[in-house]
């Protein structure tokens, strides 16, 4: 969804999310004009100025910690948790590296390839990296989540989500605006 009208493009993206005992699996495929992956490590990088998807969930119903995977599509990125934008505390390379991830692009960074593209990352969470909060089990539960596309440094920046974010400039760190998500 389209937020912001002076963001306009939108890129074809859709996903898919299940899981198991042990972890969260997401998937992306993204088809879009151009595609660009400048960071080939994790910790320190900035996967939101590449072509990048963003997964933000509140894991707990005990708390209103939430955290935010964001990766760029050869599947470096960062992730962190916290009760807002500015508190967060940001998990380093070991943390990480417990995060499996496959991306149809591979995992060494390139400058931007022009033209249409078309990529599928596919990554599995292990639940005991959602470390701040307390829950045992997400079956038969509802979350609040979002997720998120976006590429700030992109020859056409972009900012989609899947549940609306009603306000005047992108910002995907409003809780307040995730929407529910049902896990069998």
């Amino acid at each position: 969804m389209v937020n912001w009208k002076e963001y306009n493009y939108k890129p074809e993206v859709k996903f898919r999310i299940a899981h198991s005992e042990e972890e969260i699996y997401l998937q992306y495929v993204v088809k879009e004009n151009g595609v660009r992956a400048t960071f080939g490590y994790d910790a320190g990088s900035k996967p939101y100025t590449d072509s990048c998807v963003e997964f933000f969930i509140i894991p707990s119903d005990k708390d209103s910690i939430y955290y935010n995977l964001e990766m760029n599509c050869i599947g470096h990125g960062t992730f962190a948790g916290g009760p807002d934008r500015r508190q967060r505390t940001r998990f380093g390379d070991d943390v990480m590296r417990e995060i499996r991830r496959q991306s149809t692009l591979g995992s060494e960074p390139f400058g931007e390839l022009p033209g249409e593209q078309e990529w599928t990352l596919t990554i599995a969470i292990p639940k005991s990296i959602y470390s701040l909060s307390e829950f045992s089990d997400l079956s038969g539960r509802t979350v609040t989540a979002n997720f998120y596309k976006c590429g700030d440094d992109m020859p056409v920046p972009h900012y989609l989500s899947w549940h609306p974010i009603p306000i005047p400039s992108p910002n995907f760190h409003t809780p307040e605006h995730f929407g529910p998500l049902f896990f069998e």
